[in-house]
């Protein structure tokens, strides 16, 4: 019994805060290309593809605010995670996750001011709020099999579905150096798997011999108390359960973003100074119309421990011992609606600085939903054509601070957020991977061989990179013209 519990909170500790914001770093790029939808639809329009596709690609991290370690150690022989692991105990310890995946998905420019794109998208979340860290570590005690669980009130959901969209962005204003582009997804959502659960005064203590069983063999024995409110879409923890898509389980949802872009030289060019970004993402809902839901008084004493493992499923164990006080067939999960914001700085050449900032539009005692978790981030990146490379510095709520990397070379791209930081200290708490491929189609565009933002039919030296004001050369280069 122990060690099933323990097991569940350990879980949760890997599956922990997985990353607020998806793909970090690379999708500040802008050749991000059809990726760019995930954080704001308006920044697919403008973009250097003609058609950009995205074959697949996958981000996933992990987190928690419990436990600890030293990746450099743990991935050594011998790390012995029981003595080596730092444990940080709070009245209201948290987990939340998130695993994000981009399926063939693709982007064309429809015209120079609008762009389309069709995408496929699978996620998981899981959330768990107000776990008492004294909890954990009364589990975690190996010199007792008993345990004491004192959570007060405590709520945790977990959902996984699909996404079917279709963005359209466009260019709003375009002059006096000035562009802004709005950009909006809509999306059909295919419910996948869900299930809450939330805690009122719940209190449950387990004694690992306190039943007879007769000839001196005893078993485990718990004593509770409490309401727990329970809500799933299907009968998951019977015996020889075999998973099956639910019916009658879908909905739909809404991006919308703006983009504003500063060009200090040509508005018929990329190279923007500043751009500034704002959207809200996952407006909407699932509605698991045959999900059942219910509440139970779980007060009783000394149930054994024999009973539960015989039982074929929590619902049947609940039923049998505790009393079922309301239960109604139907419920909704409502999406992580987020708010983002984004700042792009381009200081000289190919060289940018991205400030970033998500946060969640949910609060943690809405018990029906899914959340990201707050994160502040300052990406600097070097972008070219072909090549890019990421070095994202974060903050996460209740995480503190990481370090990552990226890149994208070609059809490839790949990185991390907290690859750095996740090496460096002795009580790391993340861990976030995203890799993927796609095929870049460019735009035929006027050529720019300094790239200094003035086409080369135009540019009075079009082998060195120069301002406009110059017609395109260095200062010194224009004086040796005139003299």
């Amino acid at each position: 019994m122990k060690k099933n519990t323990l097991l569940v909170f350990w879980l949760l500790g890997i599956f922990g805060y997985l990353q607020s914001q998806s793909y970090i770093g690379f999708l500040s790029d802008n050749y991000s290309g059809v990726n760019a939808v995930i954080s704001n639809p308006a920044n697919i329009n403008s973009s250097p593809y003609k058609l950009d596709i995205n074959l697949g690609g996958v981000s996933a991290f992990a987190s928690n605010d419990y436990f600890g370690v030293n990746v450099f150690k743990a991935l050594k022989d011998g790390y012995d995670f029981n003595l080596e692991a730092t444990r940080s105990p709070l009245n209201d310890n948290r987990a939340t996750g998130n695993v994000d995946v981009l399926g063939p998905s693709f982007m064309f420019s429809l015209s120079q001011n609008s762009t389309l794109a069709l995408f496929t998208r699978a996620r998981f979340f899981i959330n768990a709020n107000e776990i008492n860290g004294e909890t954990i570590a009364s589990i975690d005690d190996d010199t007792t099999n008993d345990f004491t669980v004192d959570e007060d009130d405590f709520n945790g959901v977990g959902h996984a579905w699909a996404e079917f969209g279709v963005a359209y962005a466009t260019t709003i204003l375009n002059k006096n150096n000035r562009k802004l582009k709005g950009g909006i997804s809509l999306k059909y959502l295919k419910g996948l798997a869900s299930a809450y659960a939330f805690g009122e005064d719940v209190t449950f203590n387990y004694d690992a011999d306190g039943t007879d069983l007769g000839g001196g063999q005893t078993t485990g024995s718990f004593t509770s108390s409490g309401t727990l409110n329970l809500a799933r879409f299907d009968e998951f923890d019977a015996d020889n359960y075999d998973y099956k898509s639910p019916n009658n389980a879908s909905g739909f949802a809404l991006d919308i973003g703006v983009s504003y872009q500063w060009h200090p030289d040509d508005l018929n060019t990329n190279t923007y100074k500043f751009k500034l970004g704002l959207s809200v993402t996952d407006i909407g809902f699932i509605n698991y119309k045959n999900g059942v839901r219910e509440v139970y008084n779980i007060t009783n004493t000394n149930v054994s421990e024999e009973d539960y493992e015989n039982s074929e499923s929590i619902n049947e164990f609940l039923n049998n011992f505790y009393t079922r006080l309301d239960g109604r067939t139907g419920y909704k999960i409502d999406l992580p609606s987020a708010l983002n914001f984004n700042l792009d700085w381009n200081f000289r050449k190919n060289l940018f600085l991205n400030f970033n900032v998500d946060m969640p539009l949910i609060s943690t005692d809405r018990i029906t939903a899914n959340r990201i978790a707050n994160i502040v981030s300052l990406t600097p990146r070097y972008e070219s054509k072909w090549f890019s490379f990421y070095l994202p510095f974060s903050v996460v709520q209740r995480n503190g601070f990481r370090m990552g990397a990226g890149f994208r070379a070609g059809p490839i791209y790949a990185g991390s957020g907290s690859l750095i930081s996740a090496f460096a200290s002795n009580n790391n708490q993340q861990a976030d991977v995203y890799a993927g491929v796609k095929v870049p189609i460019y735009k035929n565009l006027p050529k720019d061989k300094d790239e200094d933002g003035i086409v080369d039919k135009l540019d009075n030296c079009p082998e060195i990179f120069g301002p406009k004001d110059n017609g395109g050369c260095l200062g010194v280069i224009l004086m040796k013209m005139v003299f």
